[in-house]
């Protein structure tokens, strides 16, 4: 998949795409060869049934001695049967487990690895892709795999050895029948080849369908405060109803067609079992073969068609794996334009916080080409400075942040940190190095002590308190039903906006970078709150560089500089004072503020 492509859908699966797995597969070949081992002997076991059961018939039942020995005889034969019986068990369980640990195995390691590949993907990745799709093929599509890697798979193998080892054996012993058996078979192959196409593009057709609904599910219940405060529970429910009733349409042709293959060969098989059974009969009665013959050939027969019958079934499932694992591929084959240096270079420290420049940078997000986010933007920041950026919404503020932390690339220009450019910097080593409080606050479905500790996986409780007491958390966590230890609940929804922000603020704080990233990080806070946080802010702003988004002008006027922005430019540069003195942009701005929301925040600063 190209980086600016969406992930298609609809494409036709073939079973070449399930090669794709190999790499899955080859960290277990011993497991593989185990369970083949446990197959073939079982498949051999099966195959012995006959011929034990031929021993029965010719010499127990049919022999000519007297009664007792006869009996002797049948015990030998039954305790034979018996042999081959618990053979069959005990190497049908072996591999039952092999096969099922195998693609339970498999299944986690794609899984992990397709989830993996998806986090490390730039947030162009997500333009063009939702969420709910992703999802459907880490959960649907992985599963389909499983079912055949741990199942159908294994199935099909026991049945294909089978199925040529009883052809062997009844071309061994009676060639005649066997010939006219393989010429219906091959008759009931090829109507199976052209309906398992068909089969293989409803296959693929149906698991997309299921990802929409999946992507509707997952962007309505993100967002379901929203549909709920514009009652739009109905309309919500209408399209969902819409894609389930449209993926059950796609499955429903997928089952009929299934259905009327398996049909086809069902009857087509049963007829070659009865004409095996016919032509062996006319033998018997002419004298050509024994009670006993006649019963190995009926059971090899059933044998040979049972496997092409299974085979054509196992065929179905492999064809939606086909297309489960196509999918799944694309996920993995997809590659971030935000790419890894070659060789990256070391970072080098410098007191007081990070040196960063901006050269001549022109940025246009891929969804909006045609669009500048940022034009010939140009900026040097000295270490330990407070920038503050302002502007209009859409003036490029939120794009400068997303350049320094390498979401994207930008087309043209250089972004330096301590004077190595970025783009030769490891992703890694360039954000431990950047602390971000966003506007939106995430909180993730953890405890408070977690939340925190999220910016510095390996802090203390300690150290996570300091860092809640610093950005004044530490009251409000420990009036938690359970302290540090309370659950959050999904996306925070137990704590008020304000609330979630400190989390934020001080899980910003743990991390202690040397450049701190604030995205208008007091916008949620009421009046008190924000006076406590500007505080805690202050202090964090020591030592280290700072660029701050922000509306409210109480973080603005102590910025060391203010830079305005508009339609991606920088329109002027300096301190409260200096932008206020000199008029423009900045002086409605703040005059708007100060004029008609005094106390409230502005959109525009």
């Amino acid at each position: 998949m190209s980086k600016n492509q969406a992930i298609p859908a609809g494409q036709t699966g073939n079973p070449r795409s399930l090669s794709g797995l190999l790499p899955f597969l080859q960290p277990y070949r011993g497991r593989i060869l185990a369970a083949l081992a446990f197959l073939v002997l079982a498949a051999m076991a099966t195959l012995a049934f006959p011929l034990a059961l031929r021993g029965l018939v010719d010499q127990g039942m049919g022999s000519a001695a007297a009664n007792g020995d006869r009996l002797m005889a049948m015990r030998e034969h039954f305790l034979a049967l018996f042999a081959v019986g618990t053979a069959l068990g005990v190497f049908s369980a072996a591999r039952f487990y092999s096969v099922t640990w195998l693609g339970e195995r498999v299944t986690s390691d794609l899984r992990n690895a397709v989830y993996g590949h998806v986090l490390k993907q730039s947030p162009e990745f997500f333009e063009t892709t939702q969420t709910g799709e992703v999802l459907s093929r880490i959960t649907t599509d992985t599963t389909v795999v499983q079912t055949v890697v741990g199942s159908s798979f294994s199935m099909g193998l026991r049945s294909l050895v089978m199925g040529l080892g009883a052809m062997g054996m009844l071309i061994a012993t009676n060639p005649l029948v066997m010939t006219q058996v393989l010429g219906i078979l091959i008759f009931v192959l090829l109507p199976a080849i052209y309906f398992g196409r068909r089969v293989r593009k409803l296959s693929r057709s149906a698991q997309d369908r299921v990802a929409d609904t999946s992507a509707i599910a997952a962007e309505v219940l993100n967002a379901v405060a929203v549909v709920q405060s514009y009652t739009q529970e109905g309309a919500e429910s209408k399209r969902f109803d819409l894609a389930s009733e449209n993926a059950f349409d796609t499955a429903r042709k997928r089952a009929l067609v299934r259905s009327g293959l398996v049909a086809f060969i069902i009857t087509a098989n049963f007829a070659a079992l009865l004409w095996g059974l016919y032509q062996g009969t006319q033998a018997v009665l002419a004298g050509k073969i024994s009670a006993g013959h006649l019963g190995q050939t009926i059971v090899y027969v059933i044998l040979l068609v049972s496997s092409v019958a299974v085979l054509a079934e196992v065929y179905g499932d492999v064809l939606r794996a086909a297309g489960a694992t196509e999918r799944l591929m694309e996920l993995l084959a997809s590659r971030s334009p935000v790419a890894e240096p070659a060789s990256p270079q070391a970072l080098p420290a410098m007191p007081g916080g990070s040196a960063l420049r901006l050269e001549h940078v022109n940025f246009n997000y891929p969804s909006r080409p045609n669009q500048a986010a940022l034009q010939d933007f140009s900026l040097s920041i000295r270490p330990g400075e407070t920038i503050a950026l302002v502007g209009p919404s859409g003036a490029g503020k939120s794009t400068v942040f997303q350049l320094l932390l390498r979401f994207y690339d930008a087309q043209s220009g250089n972004i330096r940190l301590n004077d190595v450019a970025t783009n030769q910097l490891s992703l890694a080593t360039l954000r431990a190095g950047i602390g971000l409080v966003p506007q939106d606050s995430v909180i993730f479905s953890t405890s408070a002590m977690e939340n925190i500790r999220y910016g510095r996986p390996g802090a203390s409780d300690a150290e996570v308190i300091k860092a809640a007491e610093a950005a004044f958390a530490d009251d409000f966590i420990r009036r938690l039903p359970e302290g540090y230890a309370t659950f959050l609940g999904e996306r925070g929804v137990r704590l008020s906006g304000g609330q979630r922000q400190r989390i934020s603020i001080a899980r910003a704080m743990l991390k202690n970078p040397p450049l701190l990233l604030l995205d208008e990080a007091t916008s949620a806070l009421d009046a008190e709150s924000e006076r406590m946080v500007q505080a805690a802010l202050e202090a964090a702003m020591q030592d280290r560089t700072t660029l701050v988004i922000a509306h409210r002008l109480a973080t603005v006027q102590r910025a060391d500089r203010i830079v305005v922005m508009e339609h991606g430019r920088i329109v002027d540069i300096g301190t409260h004072a200096e932008l206020t003195a000199r008029g423009g942009l900045y002086a409605r701005l703040a005059a708007l503020q100060f004029d008609l929301q005094p106390a409230t925040e502005t959109p525009g600063i």
